[in-house]
């Protein structure tokens, strides 16, 4: 369909949860001197500008990044990643946010590589142009399922795949567990992050269920609400489901989860979850 264009939503409560969690991961990996790959299944425009058109119009930014990135008591784990932010926004006004691939290549270390994909006519230019002079990125146009199979092993065993989907369709929910389960065969020591929204609370539960069923081990669910679920439309909750995640991931989001959502929802509605879909 290719009708979903994150350029409106970017920098919303469900960023915030996901670049939060993928900082986290990519800081534990660089305790290694091992190089690694971040792999971008859907990487989106690279930064995206929050007074554009797309963006006013909607706003989310204001409930989301504009909360927490200048705050004084920003927990300490979450230092690199508002860090990015902060390097976007050095006359202190709130004007770029940057997408997941920004984000990797602002923490990632010469040594590591960058591999990045889009399918979006329009977000696809703006991604190659964003990363044409960095040599650690390779930057695709096509199917980011396939690079689960076509990327997977990397040659340094060692990577991080980032699958964010726009969930456009109903498949997408069934679509991410079938490339996960494809790149775990090819890959089974890798971490694998997958984020989420909640809509209908009945799709997450089909997908938890159906990631049970492919009989991986580790698998954390990490979930934060703004909102109580509800049938109504829109997003009420996003999550990030991480197969082998870092050791010490769980103790910093029990931490973070909290603060988190005392800042971005002070209403005190929604909830946040941190458990073991499956465990070792």
């Amino acid at each position: 369909m290719l009708s979903y264009r994150h350029s409106f939503h970017a920098g919303n409560h469900a960023d915030v949860l996901k670049h939060t969690v993928q900082s986290l991961i990519i800081e534990s990996l660089k305790e290694k001197e091992k190089p690694f790959l971040y792999l971008d299944t859907h990487a989106g425009a690279g930064r995206y500008l929050l007074n554009s058109e797309q963006a006013e119009r909607t706003g989310e930014h204001q409930e989301g990044i504009a909360r927490v990135w200048d705050c004084p008591d920003l927990p300490e784990a979450m230092a690199p990643y508002i860090n990015v932010v902060r390097q976007l926004n050095t006359n202190g006004n709130l004007r770029y946010y940057p997408g997941s691939p920004l984000i990797a290549r602002e923490l990632l270390r010469p040594q590591d590589s960058l591999q990045l994909t889009e399918l979006h006519p329009s977000d696809y230019p703006l991604l190659r142009t964003e990363f044409s002079k960095d040599d650690r990125a390779r930057v695709a146009r096509g199917d980011g399922y396939q690079q689960l199979k076509a990327k997977l092993p990397p040659v340094s065993r060692r990577a991080l795949v980032l699958i964010d989907p726009p969930y456009e369709i109903k498949t997408d929910y069934q679509a991410v567990v079938e490339g996960i389960a494809e790149g775990y065969k090819r890959f089974a020591t890798g971490v694998y992050a997958l984020w989420y929204p909640v809509v209908l609370r009945q799709q997450i539960k089909r997908m938890v269920h159906a990631l049970e069923e492919t009989g991986i081990r580790r698998i954390l669910q990490i979930e934060l609400a703004v909102r109580p679920d509800n049938s109504h439309r829109g997003m009420t909750a996003s999550g990030m489901i991480v197969i082998n995640p870092p050791w010490k991931l769980e103790v910093q989001m029990a931490e973070i989860l909290p603060w988190l959502h005392g800042k971005l929802v002070p209403e005190g509605t929604g909830h946040t979850a941190l458990n073991w879909i499956v465990p070792e």
